[in-house]
């Protein structure tokens, strides 16, 4: 299945990837609370759900399609924004002269 999204819909891989990279190359840092620990535990779960149902090919026809294609470009979408906020870090760190 990792083919056939590879191989056909490659380009909107590349733009799950690339939008990514630039939301977190503008993000800005944020410095408040954030998720709760019992939030975020939800978020886990039902992704690590969906994960599960796309793996089994527990859903069948195009909801399937649908899932696998929708939960490769949100991991290639995090990536992305991972990528983009180091390389904005890296780009923008100030550096002290010793």
């Amino acid at each position: 299945m990792i083919g056939f999204f590879t191989s056909y819909l490659w380009g909107w891989l590349l733009a799950a990837a690339l939008v990514g990279l630039a939301a977190g190359w503008i993000s800005v840092v944020q410095r408040g609370a954030g998720l709760s620990r019992a939030l975020l535990q939800q978020i886990i779960v039902l992704l690590a759900a969906l994960a599960g149902l796309a793996v089994v090919q527990a859903i069948p026809g195009r909801a399937g399609y649908w899932l696998d294609l929708g939960l490769i470009m949100l991991v290639l979408y995090i990536a992305g924004c991972v990528i983009g906020a180091m390389l904005r870090g890296w780009a923008l760190s100030r550096h002290v002269p010793s």
